[in-house]
């Protein structure tokens, strides 16, 4: 448990410095390296993760279900916050996406604390659940909203996260090898993706929220903290998963949701303060939830 806290804490004291120095830049400068992340940084980082080694198809092949799974009960589950939410579905949809989102900066710091699990699987995660997840949110907030089918459809399929993770996994499955003069340069970018990422999430992070914990918010973020993870543990021990499926999908599972999900809501026009919290909140409980967890899949007999 010592060794899993010592992995995680250096990552939590970055989100601390972010809080630090939140002042030090205007909120344009953090949406800005916000956006520098999701377009360039992060997508640098699921390609080289998945690109730079050898994909098993077999291994694919169980973990694509498997976290498909986890989406969808987030989705489920999550539904039985609208009695405690706001009446506009508009603003119920952005809040709600916080149930089966991830946060994936912090999924490549979890794994490396994992004995069973790389990054080249947690690129396969986040690969493969990164336009369920989106097609989720994307479709949840447009019923609320007045975005059509096109429209929708392009912003799923024209996702940066999506396009690098399904692209590394297709070229690690396919075993080319990448020259080194290519690769160098996005392993720079990917480099950075992680550190800027939590010191945003710092940043921009309310960090009075745990005290507006209520009914609403705290349904969905006991759903994407405690029933998903504790449902993909049993469901991998019931099943006779092997030990590197289950650690990598109950990790998966117990992440906090996306640092940006309050961004997707406000631009269709939901609640964007009523998201940012909830982000919050789950980001600072999973200090708590997320070593637990891999303490489990670690330590389990």
């Amino acid at each position: 448990m010592l060794t899993i806290l010592a992995g995680l804490i250096p990552s939590f004291l970055l989100v601390g410095l972010g809080g630090l120095v939140r002042r030090r830049l205007s909120e344009a400068a953090w949406i800005g390296l916000d956006r520098l992340n999701f377009e360039v940084l992060f997508p640098a980082l699921l390609f080289t993760a998945a690109a730079s080694r050898k994909i098993d198809f077999s291994r694919v092949a169980v973990i694509g279900p498997g976290v498909w799974a986890i989406v969808t009960l987030g989705l489920i589950a999550g539904y039985a916050a609208r009695r405690h939410g706001p009446a506009p579905f508009l603003d119920f949809a952005g809040a709600w996406q916080t149930a089966w989102r991830f946060n994936t900066a912090l999924g490549f710091v979890a794994v490396a604390t994992l004995s069973h699990a790389d990054a080249a699987l947690m690129a396969i995660c986040a690969g493969l659940a990164v336009p369920l997840a989106n097609i989720f949110a994307v479709s949840a907030l447009s019923r609320g909203g007045n975005l059509g089918l096109v429209q929708t459809v392009k912003k799923v399929a024209l996702n940066p996260f999506l396009l690098a993770s399904v692209g590394g996994v297709a070229v690690g499955m396919s075993g080319l090898v990448i020259p080194a003069v290519v690769l160098a340069p996005l392993q720079l970018l990917s480099d950075a993706a992680i550190p800027v990422a939590l010191i945003s999430v710092g940043a921009t992070m309310d960090w009075k929220a745990l005290a507006r914990l209520d009914g609403f918010s705290g349904t969905l973020v006991g759903v994407k903290l405690v029933l998903l993870p504790a449902t993909t543990f049993a469901l991998c021990r019931i099943l006779g998963a092997d030990v590197a499926t289950t650690s990598i999908l109950t990790m998966f599972a117990a992440l906090p949701t996306a640092s940006g999900a309050h961004v997707l809501a406000a631009g269709f026009g939901a609640d964007r303060v009523l998201v940012a919290t909830i982000v919050a909140q789950s980001t600072l409980l999973a200090a708590i939830t997320l070593p637990f967890w891999i303490a489990l899949v670690e330590f389990a007999p």
